[in-house]
């Protein structure tokens, strides 16, 4: 064999796998293989303080660009600022740490892949690597077995002509006008006259137009009284928001033997799209396999899948309340009422960890949208998805 493990694709997920064995196995054989030059391409991932235990936010702690005491939301009738740890990662740091943790013999950067097994991968090139195990994680790929919506964005990291002003990041301003779904602002101030922009969507359909949500960004920073000298860098992306589905039929869909991670594996928050902390798990997961065998690192990397998924039905079902049951323009009145509760109960939302009366308190009480409606939208769709 030429390694112990190779991982396919160098998005989030991988990266972080052979950063982690890098720190913790060093006596295995890792190569990452990416048909793009960098690990990570072109990204921001953020998440909560708390989404992360002491230990994983230690490791990880290199990676973060950026932190913040506190992050605000804003909407047409309720803005409030929650006291959380807030901090963005960010895909050169990623590159960086990756590099610098695995001999550069082991990184195939610009490299495609043209058809990979349980025990090896084939290059554009004709060369065949061998290893013990291949971990999939190239990314999301079209899928019967979920039932999927999309999260879109465009992102604008630019400099300012003077302070933004801002102490912390927004990560909800759905104050915008309310267009092709949910439409909310997330904005991230990386230094005084530094900020990414980014003009969000949580849409039935993935489509989008890239001039038309640049022309919603220059607007939005007219609206701050923002003037941009300089657009430093752009960022774009689709994220999947989970309905429902079956995970273990996704898995069905890959290649037999072949472990699977990140998007390719359903690993993401359902409702926030957010994925760092499920590809740190999943790091940390791998790391400490004692059987690195195609079949062992395969059922470890299922069984996991499987279980987040089964543990998160609460956030598919706010997601069809969401996308089905609310009208598009009103959309927002959910994520509205949702901000108007506890902070605790908003830091175990966003970290996949609700408890059962937090499932009582989000589901009680007032509903933003009229009750016989939600229900007749529910019961279809389970007549429609038998």
């Amino acid at each position: 064999m030429d390694f112990d493990l190779i991982l396919a694709g160098g998005g989030l997920a991988n990266g972080l796998i052979a950063l982690r064995l890098a720190q913790v196995r060093p006596e295995l054989s890792v190569a990452i293989v990416e048909a793009g030059t960098s690990i990570g391409g072109n990204h921001t991932w953020s998440s909560f303080a708390r989404d992360l235990t002491a230990e994983q936010l230690d490791w990880t702690a290199p990676l973060f660009a950026h932190r913040w005491d506190s992050y605000s939301v804003r909407f047409p009738a309720h803005s409030r600022t929650l006291a959380a740890g807030y901090g963005s990662v960010t895909s050169e740091l990623l590159d960086e740490a990756v590099r610098a943790a695995v001999p550069a013999r082991r990184v195939f950067a610009g490299t495609p892949i043209v058809t990979l097994d349980a025990g090896s991968i084939t290059l554009a090139d004709q060369r065949v690597l061998t290893a013990r195990a291949v971990i999939d994680g190239r990314g999301q790929e079209p899928t019967a077995a979920l039932d999927l919506r999309w999260q879109k964005f465009l992102g604008l990291e630019v400099e300012l002509a003077a302070d933004h002003g801002l102490s912390g990041p927004i990560i909800m301003d759905a104050t915008v006008p309310q267009i092709d779904g949910y439409r909310f602002i997330y904005t991230l101030p990386f230094g005084p006259r530094r900020v990414l922009i980014e003009d969000t969507y949580y849409s039935d359909g993935a489509a989008f137009s890239v001039e038309g949500l640049r022309a919603h960004i220059a607007d939005y920073a007219v609206s701050q009284g923002w003037e941009i000298v300089r657009i430093i860098r752009e960022e774009v992306g689709v994220l999947p928001i989970a309905l429902g589905g079956d995970v273990a039929a996704l898995w069905s869909e890959g290649v037999p033997g072949v472990g699977r991670v990140g998007l390719r594996a359903a690993r993401f928050q359902p409702t926030t799209g957010y994925s760092f902390p499920d590809a740190v798990r999943t790091a940390d997961l791998v790391a400490g396999l004692p059987d690195f065998s195609a079949a062992a690192v395969d059922a470890a990397l299922r069984a996991a899948a499987i279980e987040a998924w089964d543990t998160r039905s609460l956030y598919r079902l706010l997601n069809k309340m969401l996308f089905l049951a609310a009208r598009p323009d009103e959309r927002y009145r959910i994520l509205e009422r949702f901000y108007r509760l506890d902070a605790d109960l908003i830091g175990r939302f966003y970290a996949s960890k609700s408890t059962f009366y937090d499932r009582l308190r989000i589901l009680t009480g007032k509903p933003p949208i009229p009750i016989p409606r939600a229900v007749r939208a529910l019961l279809q769709y389970e007549v429609d998805h038998r």
